[in-house]
């Protein structure tokens, strides 16, 4: 099937490149361990040497960081271990004067039970009174079967006001009441603050769990949480969005990605993308479950390649009339794509090369997290107390009450803990990476010595540059970004292949995902090497390719 894109409907956002930047481990200035925004500063220039055209920063606002800054406590204030006010405005204006635009995170399911609407709520205040989920009863039995993301009961029992609250993630991230006017007051008000000190969009964090069923019923068992059908797409979140982009997204011109957890596909997703939807883009889970057994996220099983496909391929088809993609495959709550994707061992730089030639050639917008353009792998955990992700020490202590042994589950935290992603950025082969001078507060990955952005640099066929030729080619070719995308050898085992054309350029895309050397059988047609991820990579002839292992080409014909 061919799909056709817009061409005419230009966004700078379809254009761009997005960098993520997980504070607490970019770069830190003073010394005490934890990433800052000075830090960033300081590396505004290596973000334009990429070529970057958005920064996402993850959240910079005061927090208890019980669950790494998504529990906040002040929307409008600085969490002072990343610096201050002023100093985010001098980030922005840096990024801004080099031409690359900056997101925030948008919070907004949940608060810190630090926050002073939830201290108002829990004392009785009558003006916070329902600003959150109450339910009053036994102590011993919490309102309904809800199950929190991170495990265990969705609900912790409040002795100052001696009832439940609901949270679907940590017990210190009491989730708001959307229902009440009030709640949505606040929530607008605050982002209109903020767009006013001149951000260019949100990154919307589980924006899709804001609705809840009314009367909050008992949920059927299952996974990722038991209860998910009265919390994940609930019956008010189009009312909600759609509220938010009236009275405030549609009075700028700015970027709006989505988080939508749960199962939410293709067919989903439509209402709330395109011309009339209140957001830019979606960000997904299908194609990162390609990989993951029934009974979730700790359920490791292979690559399912025909699953990672059929999933995209979907929203390729879905998103092309009216809508847009959400390109990634790293964040800071998925761990390293080339450790799950690719080899980190032997084949590291052709499967990482191979993965950013996917990234970035397939329709949407790609999202880069730090990291991602050297190649940084999964770490180690020899030590459990070398743990620092909340959801990955619930499942630990899970594991252990059950009798199981840190050794029985370490392989699986190896493989999946948040953590992976939020090891220290890797800038040189100094102590710590280059990331602090004094004692960092999380692990540094081991690899640090071999795998760190000056080595990358310095070598011109590194990652990096890969990278940076990646971006510099999507930037020159509109094909990259508003050409018509169709899928090609449909039913290979190990390759995913397709053609984008626009007008008169066409470029046939082809990926090796696994270490064999398959043979890919249809007509490249004398097309013309415009990139591949091994030095001796050929032009293409009509009939058939054979691959190397993580091999990727792009033609041009």
């Amino acid at each position: 099937m061919t799909t056709s894109s817009q061409p005419g409907d230009r966004e700078w956002w379809k254009e761009a490149v997005v960098y993520q930047i997980y504070p607490q481990s970019f770069n830190d200035s003073d010394g005490d361990g934890i990433g800052d925004i000075p830090g960033i500063v300081e590396k505004v220039d290596y973000l334009d040497d990429l070529g970057v055209d958005v920064v996402w920063l993850n959240p910079v606002y005061e927090s208890p960081m019980a669950d790494n800054g998504y529990d906040i406590a002040d929307y409008r204030s600085i969490h002072p271990e990343y610096g201050t006010i002023d100093d985010w405005e001098r980030l922005l204006e840096e990024l801004h004067d080099r031409d690359i635009r900056l997101i925030m995170d948008l919070v907004v399911n949940h608060t810190s039970d630090e926050h002073e609407w939830f201290q108002r709520s829990r004392q009785g205040d009558p003006e916070y009174d329902d600003y959150y989920y109450w339910r009053e009863g036994d102590p011993e039995e919490p309102p309904n079967n809800w199950e929190s993301f991170f495990g265990g009961p969705a609900w912790s029992w409040d002795d100052e006001r001696e009832a439940w609250y609901l949270h679907l993630f940590d017990e210190k991230q009491p989730d708001l009441n959307w229902r009440n006017p009030d709640v949505r007051d606040d929530i607008f008000d605050m982002m209109t603050w903020w767009l006013d000190k001149g951000i260019d969009g949100f990154r919307m964090d589980v924006i899709n769990l804001i609705s809840k069923t009314e009367g909050l019923p008992d949920g059927e068992t299952g996974t990722p949480a038991t209860g998910t059908e009265h919390f994940v797409d609930g019956p008010r979140l189009g009312e909600y969005l759609t509220e938010m982009d009236e009275r405030v997204l549609s009075n700028y011109d700015v970027l709006t990605v989505g988080e939508m957890a749960g199962g939410m596909t293709a067919e989903d997703a439509e209402p709330y993308v395109g011309r009339d939807g209140p957001l830019s883009m979606i960000i997904h889970f299908e194609h990162v479950h390609a990989d993951v057994g029934e009974d979730g996220k700790w359920d490791i099983i292979d690559l399912d390649l025909d699953e990672l496909r059929s999933s995209l391929h979907d929203w390729q088809t879905a998103m092309v009339e009216d809508g847009w993609n959400c390109l990634y495959l790293d964040n800071h709550d998925q761990p390293r794509a080339v450790s799950r994707f690719g080899d980190d061992g032997q084949f590291r730089e052709e499967s990482a090369k191979m993965l950013a030639t996917f990234l970035f050639t397939l329709q949407g917008t790609p999202f880069v997290f730090q990291g991602q353009e050297i190649g940084m792998t999964n770490t180690t955990f020899g030590d459990p107390e070398k743990i620092r992700d909340v959801e990955s020490e619930n499942f630990l202590e899970a594991a252990l009450e059950r009798g199981e042994s840190f050794e029985d589950v370490r392989p699986l935290l190896e493989a999946r803990s948040r953590d992976n992603a939020r090891t220290p950025m890797q800038w040189d082969d100094s102590e710590y990476a280059g990331f602090t001078d004094g004692e960092p507060w999380i692990h540094v990955n081991d690899n640090y010595t071999e795998i760190n952005v000056e080595a990358a640099r310095a070598e011109d066929d590194s990652i990096w540059h890969y990278y940076h030729d990646l971006i510099e080619l999507r930037e020159e070719r509109d094909v990259f970004v508003y050409g018509d995308y169709e899928l090609l050898a449909p039913d290979h085992d190990e390759v995913y292949a397709y053609r984008r054309t626009l007008g008169e350029e066409e470029l046939v895309v082809v990926c090796n995902f696994f270490d064999g050397e398959p043979t890919v059988e249809f007509p490249v047609g004398q097309g013309d090497l415009l990139l591949g991820n091994y030095p001796d990579s050929t032009d293409g002839q009509d009939g058939s390719l054979e691959l190397r292992p993580y091999e990727a080409r792009i033609y041009e014909r």
